[in-house]
């Protein structure tokens, strides 16, 4: 027990003495998310840019631009001329030009048939375009019933649901503690335990009444000492800027923190038993860890990746820490209703670690 405790105080004063790798290390992440929070944005509602010709000038055309006015989720812009508002859609200044045809009070008086508005999309931006269409039609619907005074069979009784306000700030952080705890425990393990392995350190362990279940035993606990320290200060530096805060159990999420850097560390030991020295360790767990950015959640959705890569997604370590650090922090999910999550990330944990005894070298 007492080689366990110094051999932790010995990892612990090696990482407070390397200061420049606590920094970056703590830097990087804190950087990729105050840039990813800064220029994409907090927010998360859509807003609508509509412009509006008016070439009728009459009372029933101004009630129709009054009526997209008075929606709070469009943003209505005048323009004199079609052509004009044509080359603002061409330049994305808006989504969509609504024009107005002279006559159309006439024909709409009239009654006897429909009147025709023409509505302008650029056809390359079809999503937004088609959104904004789906939201248009549905506007001048209900405003055509209200003018032949349409009585309906059966109506939709909306009851509004109050859901929590998720930003992408709120789903960016935990992705950020998550690509931090891979990348300290994946590429910091491996690279360090090669370089000891390469400069006869370990051996020197070997010939010593130390066990190997001591060594990595003081490795665990310096590490999720590290780890546990630098995730809450990504989190409080959020807090304190973007005004973020954790809706589950503080518990949950310190539990999730030390499962995920225990099972990246088993594979980082992997990493370190086949590497045959540090210079080959760094590529081999860059190689791992680039595409697990992508495909683990980190800064977008795993629910938007093709279906086809669904079933690699579903059994990767990290979309499971992601997901499980999101659910506590923006959720607050319970432990007991993560269960996949807490399943895959031990199974990789059990199963890393295993392999690492076969495959890991004392020299």
């Amino acid at each position: 027990m007492r080689a366990y405790w110094q051999l932790t105080l010995a990892q612990l004063r090696i990482f407070a003495r390397n200061r420049q790798v606590i920094f970056f290390t703590l830097l990087f992440p804190v950087i990729l998310m105050l840039a990813l929070g800064s220029f994409v944005g907090g927010g998360n509602s859509l807003s609508l840019t509509v412009g509006m010709v008016d070439l009728d000038e009459t009372d029933a055309s101004k009630d129709l631009k009054k009526l997209f006015k008075e929606n709070e989720g469009i943003e209505t812009n005048p323009y004199e001329k079609v052509e004009e508002g044509k080359k603002a859609v061409e330049n994305g200044d808006i989504q969509l030009l609504i024009e107005i045809p002279k006559g159309y009070e006439a024909k709409t008086k009239a009654g006897e048939d429909p009147s025709s508005i023409p509505v302008y999309y650029n056809e390359k931006n079809l999503t937004t375009a088609e959104l904004g269409l789906t939201v248009v039609n549905g506007i001048i619907d209900q405003y055509s019933k209200e003018l032949v005074d349409y009585q309906p069979v059966v109506t939709v009784e909306k009851v509004g649901i109050e859901a929590l306000e998720i930003r992408y700030i709120d789903f960016l952080v935990p992705g950020i503690v998550a690509m931090m705890i891979m990348s300290n425990n994946m590429n910091g393990v491996a690279g360090q335990i090669s370089a000891w392995r390469e400069r006869g350190i370990l051996r020197r362990m070997q010939g010593t009444r130390l066990k190997a279940s001591t060594f990595i035993a003081a490795q665990i606990t310096a590490r999720l000492f590290l780890n546990g320290t630098q995730a809450l200060l990504v989190v409080l530096i959020a807090d304190l800027i973007f005004n973020i805060n954790v809706v589950g159990s503080w518990v949950a999420l310190i539990f999730f923190i030390m499962l995920g850097t225990l099972a990246f560390m088993s594979i980082g030991f992997i990493i370190a038993g086949i590497a045959k020295n540090p210079e080959s360790a760094g590529p081999i767990a860059g190689f791992i860890s680039f595409p697990l950015l992508f495909l683990g959640g980190v800064f977008f959705p795993i629910s938007n990746m093709p279906g086809w890569i669904q079933p690699i997604v579903n059994v990767l370590p990290i979309a499971h820490l992601s997901s499980a650090l999101r659910e506590t922090m923006n959720l607050g999910t319970s432990i007991l209703e993560l269960g996949t999550e807490t399943m895959v990330l031990g199974v990789w944990l059990v199963g890393g670690f295993a392999l690492a005894s076969y495959v890991f070298k004392w020299e």
